[in-house]
């Protein structure tokens, strides 16, 4: 397929996602992609990553690990567009809806809008439920502002990692490379943690993860600076980019940090700052720290607009490349 092709079926399977997301009723019946993708990292990872092993023994396995995995899952992407392309036009219809399962604006979107529908339903129980769904902090230490934080943050992060790279990645190598992207993201998820045990074997993971992000983190920032302007002005859009740069690397993650600030800028709100994960306190610098510092549902209704008008600059922006090289 070529690269003007490519491009073709991402805004395709963009505008799908946007408009379909991810049926519970499909993946009732059938397991989805990417928690075939956790199966199988657990398997290697309860296969190479044993409690005896020394940390060199155990880096070195994680290596082999997550090379192995990018490996498998490229080929598979690679078997499964060899097979679309002898169905002609349906096979590109069949690579469309392939590709659509991978990204995660309307899921993303949906538990988002539901921790502000929670708080609005059932007060700060229900928006500490629904913004369980999508963190990692500990819910019960959350006061309203922070779930509203949490929210805004996850939704930020996770445009950059579950729709404008997994966009890249298609768009530059197609299935192959958007399978191999999303089973890294994964295997950064479940085994790239600081923790005893995942240290030294999802080292490897972590540092490839953080890698692939790279590129999306930073296109994310004109992205969201991009949806910012349509939904609330230039001074919205200029404060995006002013915050992103200055605050994007405050984070602990050389890449989450860059969407976050951009999204704190335009809502003109306060991100990050300390949290607990199970049970431990993480300190971390405040992200726009002169911006306002009690953060409301109103804010996450703001940021889903952001968010929004920013994924559909992205599938225009693809749109017209793809004109342009026709």
């Amino acid at each position: 397929m070529t690269f003007e092709l490519n491009l073709l079926v991402l805004v395709l399977a963009l505008l799908l996602d946007r408009i379909v997301g991810d049926p519970p009723v499909l993946w009732a019946q059938v397991p989805h992609p990417i928690v075939l993708f956790g199966r199988a990292i657990g398997w290697f990872e309860g296969w190479l990553n044993g409690s005896t092993l020394t940390k060199r023994q155990k880096r070195h396995n994680g290596i082999l690990c997550i090379v192995l995995l990018l490996l498998a899952s490229a080929l598979v992407g690679l078997i499964l567009h060899w097979f679309f392309a002898l169905f002609g036009l349906a096979g590109i219809l069949l690579e469309v809806v392939c590709a659509t399962v991978f990204f995660a604006q309307k899921s993303l979107g949906d538990h988002v809008d539901a921790v502000a529908a929670g708080l609005k339903e059932d007060g700060l129980q229900g928006g500490r439920h629904a913004v369980s769904m999508i963190v990692g902090r500990d819910p019960e230490t959350l006061d309203e502002p922070a779930v509203c934080r949490a929210a805004i943050e996850s939704l930020a992060e996770n445009f950059s990692d579950g729709v404008v790279a997994p966009a890249l990645w298609y768009a530059v190598l197609g299935l192959p490379g958007l399978f191999a992207y999303k089973m890294l993201n994964t295997a950064d998820s479940m085994i790239g943690h600081k923790t005893e045990r995942y240290l030294d074997f999802g080292w490897a993971s972590a540092r490839l993860d953080d890698l692939a992000n790279w590129p999306a983190a930073r296109l994310s920032i004109v992205l969201i600076a991009a949806g910012a302007w349509l939904r609330r002005g230039s001074d919205a859009c200029r404060e995006a980019f002013r915050i992103a740069m200055r605050d994007g690397g405050l984070h602990r993650s050389p890449n989450s940090g860059r969407p976050e600030a951009a999204m704190a800028g335009a809502l003109n709100v306060q991100l990050a700052g300390p949290r607990v994960y199970s049970g431990v306190v993480v300190m971390e610098p405040m992200i726009n720290g002169a911006g306002r510092d009690t953060a409301t549902v109103g804010d996450i209704e703001d940021g889903l607009s952001v968010f929004y008008a920013s994924c559909s600059v992205l599938a225009f922006v693809i749109l017209a490349l793809f004109v342009v090289l026709l």
